[in-house]
């Protein structure tokens, strides 16, 4: 038997962890201890509780102990545990998650595996959630692509009959029944193709993505395969205890091709015509300073002799967990408030480094192949990143980090120097071909005041954290050409990139950029008011947007309130998270978008079938067809949440298309008590159809992004067409000005949410074409306020005719531009 040991700051955390763990387990479970809290009931680690809970455990478990330990001292407690216990059984620390992981490792455990089964368990925990999300690079998945399971003596089919399929809950039940049986069971999902060897596997079980309707092939070998094989069908026809939808869909035909024979997506080829793009927005000038060249690529070609591949394959994953630590060590330092999403980063690529999956190729090249080891390094990680950039969109991007950890690992095998950031006191300008997700974090402790890049996109981690830490970003193809020790002045709204600017023009950004703060009240400069608010997902992010002086909240984001969950947050969960947002901004106005599900934020307790486009299918409002429950649900937490606060709540819904779902959504809205209602304008045809749209409600917002996406037909997840998704289109913008056109009309309301409110050049165009507020983060209120109040109305509703006349992006610009400014 395997026992357990959960280090964490908190022992209420660690508590609530183990016994959700121990819920997903069949009979008593494995042994277990917790060292959690300090002995006062604080927060904190002790190395000696960490020894005793250790020897406490190897007592009941003499096949050895798994460690989990939550963050930063926590693991550090733990490693100094080691040499305190008295125990002499073995041991092992992962950095597997503490719930997903503690949850597998626990099943595993119970089922009697042994520790390095158990160990790889909890440490692959995270990949269903990550393939299901698409937010994370992962290994290979354990249920791998095939024509069939193999050869078995004993075979049967059965049908997923329970409405959420094989989750965490189910998918414990299964392996932890049939890893007691003397028989090997694996499975095939008719659906997608996808084969899974070893069912008593939950992190396998998991990435099998077996759902609702989906019939699953069992095959078994060994003595209790018939007994085996009949607990499964015994569980499968009761819905694996949770019970079964009385008309489940019927299954899906096998796939023509086995899935593995197919072609990967191959990623849309970059546009001759690329442009820059402005990636974060604000502008910056300093002094170039280019990234520490990548590593070298080790020498192709050489072979080892048979008696040396066993010791250098032993050194691979030494240098992966060299890394690991280095990343979490630097991760651990990142306390501020400021660099939360810099230290996600930086643990994320630390979990990487952990993942056996890539350390296990890496090793089988060496004492297969008989590469060294650097270079079975670079060809097991630079091959996982060629499959996620071959796959496009947002996978594309996470192949940075792959490649990041890649030349971190070879650097730490051939003693080079790892990648990382310029040592540097003056200001500087950042110039690399791709700057690694683990530097970008960093990019916050330097001096360093903007980045331009020759690579990446809109989405990857390095473009979303240079945003958060308010730096001004460009990608253009001609990064190559700065030279270090060149002035520079960067436009992360435009992307333009100007070498050796003039004085006139450095003057001038550096007015722009030393915007003074905004006082609370946007207005332009003849005191046409336009109301600047703020865009938050979160209590934390509202304080942040109220310390800046926001005049409300524009866009609350409920759905992180949602994601990451196998059930639906109660009412309570949802007034708990909604309130400190309203407690915010007393007696003005927050308004909250209801949940944006769907498309790129599948959640299970939404169920949207298979669809071939999600960005066309069911999303937004949509879902409240799919789960009614779940929308009316969060009307009432909404309304619950305004009673005993001063805010002036506004709910809107996203994706509405039509009038007649903008009357269904005011009518359930109002029936809970909410009495301003809204929609989103993020479709063409609720553009068109806006005059109609708010005959039923009280006010619109516009999402720029995605109307920008449904009018030019380009993916806004793609980088390659960021050119197109740009909302200085004139097709958005004459969309736009119906719309302002129908508020003004109407006498409402009409806000902008996207990123477009944030560009302040162009926030006076969207003043002029009609819009009476702007919604932004936080960081881009100094800037927007600076700009409306150097123009009148009448030169906005000027710059917004001129500009909607272009012909194209660049050219409404430099017609908005002129007419602003008062050069031809």
């Amino acid at each position: 038997m395997v026992g357990i040991v959960v280090v964490s700051h908190s022992a209420t955390l660690a508590a609530a962890a183990l016994e959700l763990a121990g819920q997903m387990t069949h009979g008593d479970g494995p042994p277990t201890a917790l060292a959690a809290g300090t002995a006062d009931g604080g927060l904190g680690t002790d190395a000696t509780r960490v020894a005793e809970a250790i020897d406490e455990v190897a007592a009941s478990a003499p096949d050895g102990v798994l460690v989990f330990a939550d963050l930063g001292s926590a693991v550090l407690s733990a490693e100094f545990a080691l040499e305190l216990r008295g125990s002499d059984a073995p041991v092992r620390l992962t950095s597997a998650p503490l719930v997903e992981g503690l949850v597998a490792a626990v099943v595993s455990a119970g089922a009697g595996a042994d520790l390095d089964a158990v160990a790889a368990e909890a440490e692959a925990a995270l990949a269903p959630k990550r393939s299901h999300l698409g937010k994370e690079e992962q290994a290979a998945p354990t249920a791998s692509p095939s024509a069939s399971p193999g050869d078995a003596a004993e075979t049967v089919r059965i049908l997923i009959r329970n409405s959420a399929g094989l989750h965490a809950r189910p998918a414990a039940s299964l392996a932890s029944t049939l890893g007691v049986f003397d028989a090997r069971v694996s499975l095939r999902n008719l659906r997608t193709g996808h084969v899974l060897d070893d069912a008593a596997s939950m992190s396998g079980l998991l990435t099998l993505d077996a759902r609702l309707g989906d019939e699953v092939e069992a095959s078994a070998s060994g003595a209790d395969a018939a007994a085996a094989l009949a607990e499964l069908e015994t569980l499968a026809a009761t819905g694996f205890g949770e019970g079964v939808v009385a008309e489940a869909p019927g299954a899906a035909p096998p796939p023509a091709e086995p899935v593995a024979a197919r072609p990967a997506p191959r990623r849309a080829p970059a546009r001759g015509s690329a442009r820059p793009v402005g990636v974060s927005p604000g502008i910056a000038v300093g002094e170039v300073v280019r990234a520490a060249t990548a590593v070298a690529e080790p020498e192709r070609g050489a072979t080892l002799p048979g008696e040396e591949r066993a010791p250098v394959a032993a050194s691979v994953a030494p240098a992966f967990d060299a890394v690991r630590e280095s990343l979490a060590r630097r991760a651990a330092r990142l306390t501020d408030a400021r660099f939360a999403d810099a230290r996600a980063v930086l643990e994320a690529t630390a979990a990487l480094a952990a993942d056996r999956g890539l350390v296990d190729e890496a090793q089988r090249r060496v004492t297969e192949d008989g590469v060294p080891a650097a270079r079975a390094v670079w060809e097991a990680l630079g091959g996982f990143a060629g499959v996620l950039a071959e796959q496009g969109g947002a996978m594309a991007e996470r192949a940075a980090d792959v490649r990041d950890l890649r030349d971190r690992v070879v650097a730490r095998l051939t003693g080079a120097t790892e990648p990382g950031l310029p040592e540097r006191s003056e200001p500087f300008v950042l110039v690399a071909d791709e700057l690694a997700p683990a530097d970008a974090a960093l990019l916050g402790t330097t001096p360093c005041v903007g980045l331009v890049t020759s690579t990446g996109g809109p989405t990857s981690h390095t473009s979303i954290l240079v945003r958060s830490l308010g730096l001004p970003a460009v990608i253009t193809p001609r990064a190559a050409e700065l030279e270090p020790g060149e002035t520079v002045l960067i436009d992360g709204t435009t992307g333009e990139v100007v070498v050796r600017p003039s004085e006139e023009r450095v003057a001038q950004a550096s007015a722009l950029a030393a915007a003074p703060p905004f006082d609370g009240a946007g207005a332009t400069a003849d005191g046409h008011r336009v109301e600047l608010l703020v865009n938050v997902g979160s209590g934390e992010e509202a304080a942040q947007g109220a310390a800046a002086h926001a005049e409300g909240v524009g866009l609350f984001r409920t759905e992180f309130v949602f994601l990451e969950r196998q059930a639906a947050p109660k009412v309570d969960e949802q007034v708990a998270a909604y309130r400190p947002v309203l407690a915010a901004f007393p007696g003005r106005r927050v308004v909250v978008r209801t949940l944006d599900a769907g498309s790129d934020k599948p959640l299970a307790f939404v169920p949207t079938g298979d669809e071939p486009n999600p960005a066309l299918g069911v999303r937004g409002y949509r879902t409240a067809a799919a789960a009614p429950e779940v929308a009316d649900a969060q009307l009432a937490a909404l309304a619950a949440a305004a009673q005993g606060t001063d805010a002036r709540l506004q709910v809107m819904a996203p994706m509405i298309a039509t009038a007649a779902e903008a009357r269904e959504f005011a009518a359930a809205a109002r029936a809970q008590g909410l009495g301003a209602v809204g929609a989103m304008v993020e479709t063409p045809s609720a553009a068109l159809t806006a005059r109609e749209l708010l005959a039923e409600l009280d006010f619109v917002s516009i999402g720029t992004n995605d109307l920008a996406q449904y009018t030019l037909a380009a993916d806004r997840e793609l980088a390659e067409l960021a050119e197109l998704n740009d909302p200085w289109q004139p097709a958005v913008l004459r969309l736009i000005a119906l719309v302002g056109d129908a508020g003004s009309a109407a006498g409402k309301p009409v806000g902008v949410c996207g990123e477009a409110a944030a560009d302040p050049a162009l926030a006076p165009v969207l003043v002029g074409l009609g819009v009476t507020s702007l919604s932004m983060p936080h960081r881009a209120l100094d800037r927007v306020a600076a700009a409306l109040r150097r123009v009148t109305f009448a030169q906005c509703e000027a710059a917004a005719a001129a500009a909607t006349a272009a012909a194209g992006p660049d050219e409404a610009r430099a017609a908005a531009s002129a007419v602003l400014t008062g050069t031809p």
